[in-house]
């Protein structure tokens, strides 16, 4: 069957207003005055999903719910003057937002506004199923309503992955996600025990491949029983942000993937993509050409090993670095 999407992004689509603070936590004061400004861009984890595969070739097509507001007039935008396609569907509650205060060392702290999103919020069946039967792949970001479309991906063979990002490893709202996809992306900077949760979800759940993030101590890959550790690539700039460097990750990885690449090779152009998103202003939404990917995937320091011999991945509480969270 001939398919007209490689990557389809469900979720996730929203927008950010990044205020640049002097440190995290802030202290509490009456009033800062911070430079460089406060800042509105469209951008949340399914968007630097879909810009991330999209920059690398693949072809990309994006669904979520989006309000009649400014901040779906930027997401819309966005997506217009990138080329995606993206599958709009009408949300009363709004465009989802946040606010993320982002310190001198790149951490941020995100604030969800969690009123814009409604129980009944959902993705039109049919919509998903003939968009899955013309895609490879599908992308799920955990935002209501995309738990409901996982059984229609199911149902329709095709691949799926997600990114469970700071999950604790026992909130019941993250597993549906977890042992739906074939391909699972977390942090661990929650886990009290990383490898348990990873190979939890690898037992009970259909996925075939587990890739847990690290901050500055890489990731960790659970391949068939087998954990490898993955160290991280060095920027190819300065890190000023760490916002939606997992989000990148899991583009890298699944431009290889989606090529036929080896589970270690993908988790080196994650790693590659990672970094290069620490080196963007939180401001962008910017993300690694597929070029640029390959020519830093060829230099001799970073097409050396893939990855060492099993270590016992341990919790990252700096986050930061050039493989973080989305």
């Amino acid at each position: 069957m001939t398919t007209e999407t490689d990557v389809l992004v469900l979720g996730g689509a929203g927008v950010d207003t990044i205020v640049h603070v002097p440190e995290l936590p802030l202290p509490y004061a009456d009033s800062y005055m911070i430079q460089p400004g406060i800042v509105t861009r469209a951008g949340q984890s399914g968007d630097f999903v879909a810009l991330g595969v999209s920059a690398l070739g693949l072809r990309t097509h994006h669904i979520d719910v989006l309000g009649a507001d400014p901040e779906g007039d930027l997401v819309r935008a966005l997506y217009r003057d990138r080329g995606i396609p993206f599958t709009e569907v009408h949300s009363a509650a709004g465009t989802k937002r946040a606010v993320n205060l982002v310190g001198p060392d790149g951490r941020r702290l995100s604030l969800y506004d969690d009123t814009r999103s409604q129980e009944t919020d959902r993705l039109p069946e049919d919509t998903v199923r003939a968009l899955a039967a013309a895609s490879r792949h599908a992308h799920v970001v955990i935002t209501h309503p995309c738990a409901h479309a996982l059984p229609l991906l199911r149902e329709s063979g095709v691949t799926v992955s997600t990114d469970l990002h700071d999950w604790d490893g026992a909130n019941p709202y993250h597993e549906p996600f977890a042992l739906a996809a074939d391909l699972v992306f977390l942090s661990t900077t929650a886990l009290a025990d990383p490898e348990h949760t990873m190979r939890d979800i690898a037992a009970r759940g259909r996925a075939r491949i587990v890739v847990g993030t690290a901050g500055a101590e890489g990731a960790y890959l659970l391949v068939e029983g087998h954990l490898s550790h993955v160290p991280t690539v060095t920027p190819p700039a300065p890190v000023v942000d760490s916002n939606g460097a997992g989000d990148a990750f899991a583009a890298g990885f699944l431009f290889g993937w989606l090529g036929g690449a080896d589970p270690l090779r993908c988790a080196r152009y994650g790693a590659i993509a990672g970094a290069h998103a620490c080196t963007v202003p939180s401001t962008r939404a910017d993300a690694v050409r597929r070029d640029e990917l390959l020519a830093r995937a060829a230099e001799p320091d970073v097409a050396g090993p893939a990855a060492t011999e099993p270590v016992a991945p341990e919790p990252d509480v700096a986050e930061q670095g050039a493989v973080v969270r989305g």
